[in-house]
């Protein structure tokens, strides 16, 4: 019997929906792209308009080979790539190389990989959204031009292998500002005062804290000792009378449900994710995990959204859930945060949330990996919060005047946690105030005065969830741009990632440099945002692709030859260390390799020797006389290893220190925790451990 072909990106999607479809539907995968732009050359015919030459790609022979067989010997052929704009591009490749008419009904969307969002879509198949083809054809040859030009000349002006891109030389760009600031940054002394007071009252044993916030009626700003000094003289510590009293409420609103960036983002403050590994882990919950019994299944919607709409359908299965575990107090009734303001918004899709709330994480743990567990809970929690009501405190604040200074107490108590039951973000933390009940006129006690010297921060370093964060509010790039973005700035030697924080390098505020002098536009914020907003009026049909790609090029070619002409070779010095190289005797310079940093004797091709540049901890190694050096596992874990090796196989997870247990003289180490790190015995039978200073 013929059947029906249905082409998908992925393998393991097309089992989970083969498995769904039953007989009647061949399913097979097109791995991702079938056609692109050529590797070797531009691709693109600029004196034609800016048409693309597209190509099959290399290696993709005998699938485009099966897939035109399967599809002139089926009944009819479905396009179920991705549902975004990369999705729509890979479709449209497929009808032309399958000689398919686009405005047929041959495209078929979901959102989620389950059996009735399957079986529904397939009954619901439309023409092909060319809108949406042009506006990804805009972006991979606004792309091309931008890194086919401007990398060579990289590459003539400094070295080989350099790149430029429109999110990434932006995001380098963010990166070396910051550390600018930071050099640049002078930090400004002041000071803190605080009261440890207490009611002259038996029943309540606890002190609390007044801090100092107006002086003689004015808001204070101690910036030098002398100025605490005449506060200080002006109090009377047997004078602390409350002024008035202010009892309220405050609610805590729960978070809408995942978008990608925010999905990346907390992955990476809470679960330690880099980007690229939660990006990984969500596409296998998006295709389908095997639950034994419940058969194969998506456990999340589509994970390439910036959008928080949700359903109906999910929002009445959320509400009946909540109502049945945790009560209807706790319910919200159903909200669907859709986007209504947000204009740049693909509001086709809904945010990240799970397929079925009833698949809770505890009880699917098993089916699970650890990581997979890890991200699915923080999915389903997020959205479980978003669906709950508000977080509900008591609050209170106290001005506390004493000969014209006035200290001020807060606090809170949580009197109904609502959504905070099941979703806790890592700047939330539950706390009853430590206050008592307090009325006007009270007296109080003062146990201490608290002084302290304090200094202005500089802003702080980029993280992956900052950086994120930062090109999201931006407008620049897109939720399937964040991983490889940051991916690729790190693979170039732009940036390095040293303890969860962004470093600019010298290569990458060379490379910055240049941009910033000769291609402003690549690396202006707003410039690339107002690019990415023009890509979203041509999948709307409102500007033509081509008109856009036209406008950028006109400039962006004077640039690119003002930029050939003045831009002179700079020649990038190696890093000189203090090693010797022991076969000649020249000092090592440090070199970049594909394995991190390491060192060479400048003396090559006559001397070609190398050596490792070891990460010493200053730690003896508790087994034989060499050192302690941080290493790093191939999969990026931090490790801790004997020089000696291999003649010595000493290693360790957790960090040696120079130190013996006292109980039974085994080496100590330096537990991690969350909240704060002990010394503990190696030894686990003896379990000694103390607090770290």
């Amino acid at each position: 019997m013929t059947k029906n072909l249905l082409i998908v990106e992925s393998p393991a999607k097309s089992k989970t929906i083969g498995k769904i479809l039953g007989r009647n539907y061949k399913v097979l995968a097109s791995v991702g792209h079938i056609r692109d732009l050529p590797k070797s050359t531009l691709g693109i015919d600029i004196e034609n308009n800016f048409e693309p030459k597209y190509i099959n790609i290399r290696g993709k022979g005998p699938l485009i080979k099966e897939l035109k067989k399967e599809a002139k010997d089926a009944k009819k052929v479905f396009l179920a790539t991705d549902p975004d704009r990369e999705g729509e591009a890979i479709s449209w490749h497929l009808a032309n190389i399958l000689n398919l008419d686009a405005n047929d009904n041959i495209r078929v969307e979901f959102n989620e990989i389950t059996k009735d969002a399957i079986k529904s879509a397939i009954k619901k198949p439309r023409p092909i959204d060319i809108n949406l083809v042009d506006a990804q054809q805009a972006r991979r040859v606004l792309d091309r031009l931008v890194g086919y030009k401007i990398s060579p000349l990289l590459w003539k002006k400094i070295r080989k292998g350099l790149s430029a891109g429109r999110v990434q030389s932006v995001a380098v760009k963010l990166i070396c500002d910051r550390e600018e600031e930071i050099d640049t940054f002078i930090p400004k002394e002041y000071w803190s005062l605080k009261a440890i007071l207490n009611k002259d009252d038996e029943k309540f044993e606890a002190n609390f804290v007044g801090k100092l916030i107006n002086h003689k009626e004015t808001k204070i700003e101690i910036n030098s000792e002398d100025e605490l000094k005449e506060i200080l003289n002006s109090l009377d510590k047997n004078n602390f009378v409350v002024k008035d009293v202010k009892k309220g409420q405050r609610k805590r609103k729960p978070y809408p449900p995942y978008t990608t960036s925010t999905l990346q983002q907390d992955a990476s403050k809470k679960l330690g994710f880099a980007t690229k590994k939660t990006m990984s882990i969500a596409q296998q919950l998006y295709e389908g995990i095997d639950l034994k019994k419940g058969g194969t299944t998506g456990l999340i919607t589509y994970m390439r959204t910036d959008s928080t709409r949700v359903s109906k359908e999910a929002m009445n299965l959320a509400k009946d859930f909540i109502i049945e575990n945790y009560g209807s107090e706790y319910s919200n009734g159903g909200k669907d945060y859709g986007n209504k303001s947000k204009k740049e918004t693909q509001d086709a899709h809904e945010g990240i949330r799970p397929t079925n709330v009833n698949y809770v994480p505890d009880e699917i743990k098993e089916y699970l990996t650890k990581d997979q567990y890890k991200l699915y809970k923080l999915i389903w929690d997020r959205f479980i919060g978003s669906q709950m009501k508000e977080a509900l405190y008591d609050t209170l604040n106290a001005n506390i005047i004493s000969n014209n200074n006035i200290f001020r107490a807060t606090g809170s108590k949580l009197v109904f946690p609502g959504f905070l039951k099941v979703y806790i973000t890592a700047d939330e933390e539950i706390k009853d105030m430590n206050i008592p009940d307090l009325d006007e006129g009270d007296k109080l006690k003062v146990d201490d005065i608290v002084e302290k010297q304090n200094f202005t921060q500089p802003p702080a370093r980029y993280t992956e969830a900052s950086l994120i964060k930062s090109l999201e509010e931006l407008g620049i790039g897109r939720p399937s741009t964040y991983a490889p973005t940051i991916a690729t700035i790190l693979a170039r030697n732009y940036v390095v990632l040293e303890k969860k924080q962004f470093y600019p390098t010298d290569l990458g505020k060379l490379v910055n440099e240049i941009l910033i002098e000769y291609f402003e536009n690549i690396v202006n914020e707003e410039f690339t945002a107002e690019l990415e907003e023009k890509l979203d009026m041509i999948a709307e049909g409102k500007v033509s692709w081509k008109k856009v790609v036209s406008d950028f090029y006109g400039d962006f070619h004077k640039y690119l030859a003002k930029a050939e002409e003045e831009v002179d070779k700079i020649e990038i010095k190696d890093e000189v260390s203090d090693v010797l190289c022991e076969n000649c005797g020249r000092n090592m310079v440090i070199k970049n390799g594909r394995f991190g940093k390491f060192l060479a004797c400048p003396g090559f091709p006559e001397c070609k020797n190398t050596k490792p540049i070891l990460d010493e901890i200053n730690v003896k190694c508790p087994k034989c006389e060499g050192s302690i050096v941080r290493k790093r596992s191939k999969k990026g874990r931090t490790f801790y290893g004997c020089t000696n090796y291999p003649d010595c196989e000493f290693v360790s997870w957790d960090e040696p220190i120079n130190e013996k247990c006292p109980n039974c003289g085994e080496y100590m180490i330096i537990k991690r925790n969350k909240n704060n790190d002990i010394i503990k015995c190696s030894n686990k039978e003896c379990g000694y451990n103390k607090a770290k200073d």
